[in-house]
């Protein structure tokens, strides 16, 4: 039987849990300056995400939504808005006729060009004082996280 109070965290885990509660204001800032990078061009920092992952090569919606983390439903929404400001496209899916491949338009991949413009720019800004290493460690620990969080089953 379960004891009804929760366990004691190691040193470890509260080191995780640091990590994870940094990660969540990390989110936070990274959305307001996405929010203001994208506004001029009539984006969201999610639709920029989705024309991001269309930008990689065509995609169906339940292709993004596993890509991203995030609902297909979501995602949904986000194409469907794109394919309206004509940023996107649906177009027909050889191997699967009810799940549309999306596709960028030649007037989406020049709003996307200039995203990443203002983005390369604050970007590098904001690299400046870090080191290479310290940030190849960072992406390492996170993705080393995450590949713990899909491999783990909830018991609790």
């Amino acid at each position: 039987m379960r004891s009804a109070l929760p366990g004691k965290r190691t040193p470890k885990a509260e080191a995780l849990t640091d990590l994870i509660l940094e990660v969540f204001r990390f989110r936070g800032e990274l959305e307001r300056h996405g929010r203001r990078i994208v506004e001029p061009f009539g984006q969201t920092p999610t639709g920029w995400l989705v024309l991001g992952a269309i930008d990689e090569g065509p995609r169906t919606v339940p292709q993004i939504a596993r890509r991203m983390g995030v609902t297909r439903q979501g995602v949904q929404r986000v194409a469907d808005g794109l394919v309206k400001t004509r940023l996107a496209a649906f177009a027909d899916n050889p191997d699967h006729r009810r799940s549309l491949i999306l596709t960028l338009t030649p007037h989406g991949r020049q709003v996307l060009a200039r995203i990443d413009s203002v983005q390369a720019v604050w970007s590098n800004r904001l690299a400046e004082p870090l080191s290479l290493r310290d940030l190849a460690n960072a992406v390492q620990t996170i993705r080393t996280v995450i590949n713990r969080l899909k491999a783990t089953v909830w018991d609790a």
